[in-house]
Parts: C-alpha cells; sequence; structure tokens
C-alpha cells in the first residue's frame, strides 16, 4: 500500500470519483476517453492524462485512437508517478491502463479521494480471455463502468474477446490488426 487512502479524503469540495472504460481491442475505449477528456477542457477543468511509456504505437506525448483522433498526454514509467504530476488536475485520463502495475488502483483511490475524476481506459481481458492486469480491479472500485464491444470479424455480433493471430507468446504483445481482432464468445472459442 503506498499511503493510508483514507488519509486522504477530500472532506469538503468537489467529490472524486473512477470512471472505468473497458472491453476488447478495436471497441473504442480510447475514442471514449478521448470523447470524455475533450469534454472536460471544454468545460475548462484542469485535466492530466497519462499512458504507460510502453505504448509507443502512435506517439510518445499522445493517445492516439484507432481512429487516429489523439489528445496530448504524459508516458510515466509507473502508476505513482501519477500522483507527483496529476495532484493539481480536476480530471485525469489514464489510457492503457492494464499495462501499469498492480498499484494503479490504489493511486486512482488516492487520486479520487482528493476529489479528482479519474477516468481510466484498458483491456480487461488479455488474448487468452482472463482478467488483465489491474483493470478487473479497477472495475471493482469505479464508481462507473462502462464496457464497449467491438464488432466480431468473423460473425459480425457484439464483440469482447481480443484473438490473438500472431503466433508471437508472451503475455503482452503491443500490436494491432496485425496481431489481434475482435471476436464475439463464439467465434473465439470454437474457431
Amino acid at each position: 500500500m503506498l499511503f493510508s487512502e483514507h488519509s486522504f479524503i477530500n472532506k469538503i469540495g468537489p467529490q472524486g470519483s473512477i470512471e472505468v472504460i473497458c472491453g476488447s481491442m478495436f471497441s473504442g475505449k480510447t475514442e471514449e476517453l478521448i470523447r470524455r477528456l475533450k469534454r472536460a477542457q471544454i468545460a475548462k477543468l484542469k485535466v492530466e492524462i497519462f499512458k504507460p511509456l510502453v505504448d509507443t504505437r502512435y506517439a510518445l506525448s499522445e493517445v492516439v485512437s484507432h481512429d487516429k483522433n489523439s489528445i496530448n498526454s504524459t508516458a510515466v514509467e509507473s502508476s505513482s508517478t501519477m500522483l507527483l504530476l496529476g495532484t493539481q488536475a480536476q480530471v485525469v485520463g489514464i489510457d492503457e491502463a492494464q499495462f501499469f502495475d498492480d498499484n494503479l488502483p490504489e493511486v486512482c483511490n488516492i487520486l479520487a479521494n482528493k476529489g479528482i475524476r479519474v477516468i481510466v481506459a484498458g483491456l480487461d481481458m488479455d488474448f487468452k480471455g482472463r482478467p488483465f492486469g489491474p483493470v478487473p480491479a479497477l472495475m471493482a472500485i469505479a464508481e462507473h463502468v462502462t464496457k464497449v464491444h467491438a464488432v466480431c470479424v468473423c460473425c459480425g455480433a457484439p464483440a469482447n474477446y481480443s484473438y490473438r493471430t500472431s503466433s508471437k507468446e508472451g503475455k503482452v504483445l503491443i500490436g494491432e490488426k496485425e496481431s489481434y481482432e475482435p471476436r464475439c464468445r463464439n467465434c473465439y472459442y470454437l474457431k
């Protein structure tokens, strides 16, 4: 435990919260995160956005959706860095949460207890259909969870699985359409 989360509860002022946007690859998680963060910016709120240092697919200093929408961000190596950089924000956005360390839920709780709205996007399952990184724990403590779905490339049904088409091993493989495709439950397990 990084800090006693109860010692940081904001008793006066804005109430913080945790929102989680989760789903499979190509389901629009980052797109929805960017939409919410841009709305906060339109409302003239102070927004800080973080992504894991390991995510270098598009740009180091931007969160970028598959549709090429983007928003400026800071790449960080660990979740605890967000406590140093995000404390003056009114809204904190976090993309690719599955790649962060297991302290991320605690960090999000600390930020929310200080009155910050924390919006997190990430994969809830890995390519084997198992809970992925800190995202399931974040879903458990969040006030709001939005599960988004892609379209199954095999049958067109709503897809919530990320099927790995690459033969590369290892739990983490940063990739896109060359390595993954969205599938529904039936097509994920039967094909």
